[in-house]
């Protein structure tokens, strides 16, 4: 590669990311926005905690079609075009989560939230890893991803202090912001080269997924997906209520989730580049082992800077965990059909994010302890890390075109 091509590439690396990273800032503000607003919202619209766990599940539930339907779109009419209208979709309908008259159009207003959502995440997924190439897609899907903890963190910091506009504050911001940032990307996100290579074609979504040895990958990723997924998102929905619950006040409970976010923040950006080094299995255990650590963590803390730690590394391994399954699943699928299968594997991650919560609010209607709540994940994280181990023994797909990341380093390929 030239000198001048090398500095073509730098550049469309740089603007995907950066743009990306916006994007992904925006969308990580939103999915913790319900968390920090559930008390508010309780009160506002005389809800309990079991109908507060279906407006936490409204917006996932939206996230399952959104990144399955998000994904099939962006292999057909391009990475770019879908994004903004997701990006559109979910800051509009942010401001109508705010703006919500009662239960039932709050739902609304989350699920529809929700699409915008779940359609935008494979298309910074795919729109990276494919800027960057096989040899440093870890580190730069990681770079973008970090902007999800980093939202979630200002959402935190808004329910420190709303500035006396109470809940819907963190609604609003994450409404315009997304709406001023749609423009951004129409004038500087370049389109993905493997997308543009590929476009004409198109492969069968069964095709895709389940033949010429696509089964046992999507499988395992799937699983791996459900259940990393599901314990995330009960800490980033039912965290500040568990904690609150223990006796800790509100203004300590978000201290810790800006704890837990600025521990993702690190984890996404250690782990992911951990992921370009090591093997599969490795990153496997690293992972998980740290994440039934900070379950344990979080219930035996009794003071406040002993849960402000266990938050950080509940974060650096739930959300870091999440962002190598994201920086994983592209290595899985060819150019022509890679948004449709991370689009796949998001969506399965929806529904465990979905009934993780949905679970969590009938568990604590009906007595539960917040022991009983960290004991019922851990099954699950055990099965995530048998099949992320498994995962590491399935062939990879990485033959795309010439990319920035080519030109670095080597990868570990094939697990080893």
């Amino acid at each position: 590669m030239s000198a001048p091509d090398i500095r073509t590439t730098r550049a469309r690396l740089i603007a995907t990311i950066g743009l990306c990273f916006l994007v992904a800032l925006m969308e990580g503000l939103d999915l913790q926005a319900p968390g920090i607003a559930a008390q508010g919202m309780m009160s506002a619209f005389t809800i309990d905690k079991l109908h507060m766990g279906w407006v936490f599940s409204a917006g996932v539930l939206g996230m399952l079609p959104g990144a399955f339907i998000g994904g099939r779109l962006a292999d057909r009419f391009g990475r770019k075009r879908v994004l903004m209208a997701s990006v559109g979709l979910f800051g509009l309908f942010s401001l109508a989560t705010a703006l919500a008259w009662d239960y039932n159009s709050l739902i609304i207003a989350r699920f529809l939230t929700g699409v915008g959502l779940g359609a935008s995440l494979p298309n910074l997924i795919a729109l990276t890893s494919e800027v960057a190439g096989p040899k440093i897609r870890g580190t730069a899907v990681s770079m973008m991803y970090c902007g999800v903890p980093l939202g979630a963190a200002g959402a935190a910091l808004v329910g420190v202090n709303d500035f006396g506009v109470g809940w819907h504050l963190v609604f609003y911001i994450g409404g315009v912001i997304p709406l001023l940032i749609v423009p951004l990307l129409g004038f500087y996100l370049p389109e993905s080269q493997a997308f543009a290579k590929a476009a004409g074609g198109d492969v069968k979504v069964s095709e895709l997924l389940f033949k010429g040895g696509s089964a046992k990958p999507t499988l395992l990723l799937w699983i791996s997906f459900f259940f990393t997924l599901m314990v995330t998102y009960i800490l980033i929905n039912w965290l500040p209520s568990l904690l609150i619950a223990q006796g800790f006040t509100k203004a300590d409970a978000s201290w810790v989730v800006l704890s837990m976010q600025i521990g993702a923040a690190v984890g996404t950006l250690f782990l992911g580049a951990l992921m370009d080094r090591v093997p599969a299995w490795v990153m496997s255990l690293v992972i998980y082992i740290g994440i039934l650590s900070a379950l344990a963590g979080l219930y035996f803390s009794i003071s406040v800077p002993a849960m402000l730690v266990a938050g950080f590394i509940a974060g650096i391994f739930t959300t870091g965990g999440q962002s190598v399954l994201y920086a994983l699943a592209p290595l899985y699928y060819p150019a022509i059909g890679r948004a449709t299968g991370v689009g796949s594997a998001v969506a399965i991650g929806r529904i465990g994010a979905m009934s993780g919560p949905l679970v969590v609010g009938k568990m604590l209607a009906l007595g539960t302890g917040t022991a009983g709540i960290f004991l019922a994940c851990a099954p699950g994280i055990v099965v995530a890390a048998a099949a992320l181990c498994y995962l590491s023994a399935a062939k990879k797909i990485v033959k795309d075109q010439p990319t920035y990341g080519s030109e670095i380093k080597p990868a570990v390929l094939n697990g080893n």
